[in-house]
């Protein structure tokens, strides 16, 4: 089923709501870079979300376009999409980022979108435009991201502990203070370079849509880069404080070294799975992360039962936004 044209109006309604996707993925995901800082006292609040911003747009200069590649052509068939589908896709994932947010859940954004665009292709078309490889790469990685973090996040710990066995907890304290702008830092840019690259994808499925760009393009044009980078960047400068209670206070409560392992098994995910192209969730990886580093310094300081609700919301992403895009693609049939 081919998708009918789409009006300038339309583009430039969607590409706005795109941007306010973008903000608030900022806006939400502000947590995943700086809880660890914050809850170790490195930084204060407003000094922490001004550092993960600038570094939020600083990933524009470092990481090639293939999560937005696989956003933009690797989900579903382009040639299906149209205005409707775009519409219920954002707002699908809008939604959900507002819900998860008000009661400080740290969900994915990244899976909120995703299921946004494959609730409202499902409305339309049924499954027959859907990317396979391109989904279950994506699904996969929901449970890979997080485990990968708490792994790395771990060994980390390890190492560290082995390492520093004769210095005191004074000196330690000291080092890692500093050495955690360094992890938030790399954990900032892995979250410019993964996240924004989703909205990129969107807006270019858009603009594909609309005829306004090729499907064998490499590249979408430099204003939706540009744009979208800025737009993660201050979303994420105006940060989402019930998020970076749960994560920097009620998982489990870090010291500096814990916060640079977390943070630096995280970055380490991050980099891997954006140069691969896979859309992850920094949520997930930064989450599973922090798990590892409590449990290696005290298995019994994390809040385990906590874990079960954030997992649940994991879990219940895709297909909570893929409902609620279905719906308000019909919405969207029925108003314009």
């Amino acid at each position: 089923m081919d998708a009918a044209p789409i009006a300038l109006w339309g583009v430039v309604m969607l590409v706005v709501l795109a941007l306010l996707f973008d903000f608030m993925n900022g806006f939400h995901d502000a947590a995943n870079s700086i809880a660890t800082v914050v809850s170790t006292g490195v930084l204060k609040p407003q000094q922490a979300v001004a550092f993960a911003a600038v570094f939020n747009v600083i990933a524009i200069f470092v990481f090639q376009l293939k999560v937005a590649a696989t956003i933009g052509k690797g989900i579903v068939d382009p040639a299906v999409v149209d205005q409707h589908v775009i519409f219920g896709a954002l707002v699908g994932g809008i939604a959900w980022n507002a819900i998860t947010w008000w009661y400080g859940i740290p969900s994915s954004s990244s899976h909120a979108l995703i299921g946004g665009i494959v609730g409202a292709t499902l409305a339309k078309a049924g499954t027959a435009p859907l990317v396979a490889a391109g989904v279950i790469k994506t699904v996969a990685f929901i449970f890979v991201s997080p485990m990968l973090g708490f792994l790395l996040g771990s060994l980390l710990m390890v190492g560290v502990a082995w390492i520093c066995r004769r210095s005191s907890p004074l000196r330690v304290d000291n080092i890692f203070r500093r050495l955690q702008l360094v992890s938030a830092g790399l954990y900032s840019l892995g979250h410019g370079g993964n996240d924004a690259q989703k909205t990129i994808g969107i807006i270019w499925l858009l603009l594909i849509a609309a005829g306004m760009s090729d499907a064998h393009d490499k590249m979408p044009p430099a204003w939706v880069i540009w744009s979208c980078y800025l737009a993660i960047g201050a979303g994420t400068l105006f940060g989402g404080w019930r998020i970076v209670k749960t994560m920097g206070q009620r998982i489990t409560k870090l010291k500096p070294v814990g916060g640079f392992c977390a943070e630096t098994g995280g970055a380490a995910t991050l980099f891997l799975a954006t140069a691969l192209g896979v859309p992850v969730s920094t949520t997930h990886t930064i989450t599973g992360a922090i798990f590892g580093v409590g449990s290696v310094r005290n298995a019994s300081a994390v809040r385990w039962g906590l874990a079960g609700h954030i997992v649940s919301a994991w879990v219940l992403t895709i297909p909570a936004t893929a409902l609620v895009a279905a719906l308000f693609y019909w919405i969207s049939l029925a108003l314009f």
